[in-house]
């Protein structure tokens, strides 16, 4: 072997012999120095704890000149960082602290649970402001009545006053024949006898002798009673859904409210505010555009796990096309039954749109099963006749009013109080 090659090996071994032996020696020195940090790191976090475990004792005041003598004795150091919401109260001229006072943070203040207004309230103001409502329905047909002898002419204004009430071509026709025939109407000019004679067909047409009362509050009702919320975007669904929850609190009824209107982007958030008010939980998606139907059903198995006495479900107002709208509220109805049984389907209607509204009404009615209808912005309008026509059309009894913007504006249906409006 060459003496060179054997050299080259020598060295070879040489350095890695030196790189094994400087590899093992590096490696204790840096644990060693990852221990004298760990030690040095844990007696400073004792210093450290037994500082604030001094700071949290209570100092018990000292008789005059100790506190002097004391400071006299011990080095000055840095006071420990204080424990948050403990305050030191200065001594007498800025002497040592003699006490520790708690400081808490004010809590924001949490809004009071509003207590809505009951029925006899919103009866009595139903009929003050359709008392005051100067509306021109019933003030024209006293006028075309009260004439001496009425022509044909005169007979043909009186229906077209109530066309123009939105009463409807069939509910006008029928009530104009009924003037006809009354002796109170062709035989005398009495103004008393005149209006009652008015006031009673008008009440007829309305129906005085129809159940409007809600399922949930009958006698023996089922628990939880269980209303879905139909209607077009703008009628006021939401709100009135909100307003409805109102009512129920206001008769001591526990209630819980389904957001599956998912695809208008405020309504969980406008009906959360409504519930809100007066401590009524409201069940949503987290995310926008799910499933109506997946809410519904979470929110029907929730009031049943509950047991509260009325769920109130929001749906959405869209009316693309009948077939689309039929497939989902079916489908909502569907799921929500496989937890409750449906018990109540009220639609909402504007009142101010008259007959406008009528084919949409009937669209949601062949759609879901109505069983009821509220009407929003009845303020005694001339378009009050939409009452009539409402209940004619399809066949099912207005329950609920709205009469105002206010939280406690919406109320039972009151036929005489409604007729009295109508006719000032």
């Amino acid at each position: 072997m060459d003496t060179n090659m054997v050299y080259g090996i020598i060295a070879v071994v040489v350095i890695a012999v030196l790189l094994i032996v400087g590899g093992i020696w590096m490696d204790r020195s840096r644990k060693k120095n990852i221990q004298q940090s760990q030690e040095a790191a844990k007696a400073k976090a004792d210093e450290r704890l037994a500082a604030e475990r001094a700071a949290q004792k209570p100092t018990v005041p000292e008789p005059a000149g100790q506190g002097k003598e004391r400071a006299e004795q011990t080095p000055d150091t840095l006071a420990p960082p204080a424990e948050p919401g403990l305050v030191e109260e200065p001594g007498p001229e800025g002497g040592e602290s003699l006490e520790a006072v708690v400081v808490e943070e004010p809590a924001e203040p949490v809004p009071p649970v509003e207590k809505p207004e009951g029925k006899k309230g919103r009866l009595q103001r139903l009929r003050e402001r359709l008392s005051k409502s100067g509306n021109p329905f019933g003030k024209a047909l006293f006028n075309i009545l009260a004439k001496d002898h009425l022509s044909e002419t005169d007979w043909e204004d009186v229906e077209d006053t109530l066309l123009l009430a939105d009463v409807g071509a069939e509910a006008s026709e029928q009530l104009v024949e009924q003037l006809r025939t009354d002796a109170r109407v062709t035989g005398e000019t009495d103004p008393t006898q005149l209006r009652e004679a008015l006031r009673s067909e008008l009440l007829a047409l309305v129906g005085t002798d129809v159940d409007r009362s809600l399922e949930a509050e009958k006698p023996g009702a089922k628990k939880p009673s269980v209303i879905i919320m139909v209607g077009v975007n703008g009628t006021g669904k939401t709100t009135t859904a909100g307003k409805l929850a109102r009512l129920f609190v206001s008769e001591d009824k526990t209630v819980m409210l389904g957001a599956a209107d998912t695809f208008r982007a405020a309504a969980a958030d406008q009906l959360e505010t409504w519930g809100a008010k007066v401590d009524v939980p409201v069940v949503r998606s987290d995310k926008e555009g799910a499933d109506p139907a997946s809410v519904a059903f979470e929110a029907a198995a929730k009031a049943k796990d509950d047991d509260v006495d009325v769920l109130i479900i929001d749906t959405a107002g869209r009316l693309q096309n009948k077939a689309n709208l039929m497939d989902e509220l079916g489908k909502i109805r569907r799921v929500t039954e496989k937890n409750l049984p449906v018990d109540e389907v009220l639609l909402v209607l504007d009142a101010t749109t008259g007959q406008n509204g009528m084919a949409q009404a009937k669209v949601f009615a062949e759609a879901i099963g109505i069983t009821g209808v509220v009407l929003t912005k009845l303020d005694g309008s001339a378009k009050g006749g939409i009452v009539i026509s409402v209940q004619k059309e399809l066949g099912v009894p207005v329950k609920l009013v709205g009469v105002g913007e206010g939280p406690d504006d919406l109320a039972p249906f009151d036929p005489e109080s409604f007729v009295d409006g109508i006719l000032g």
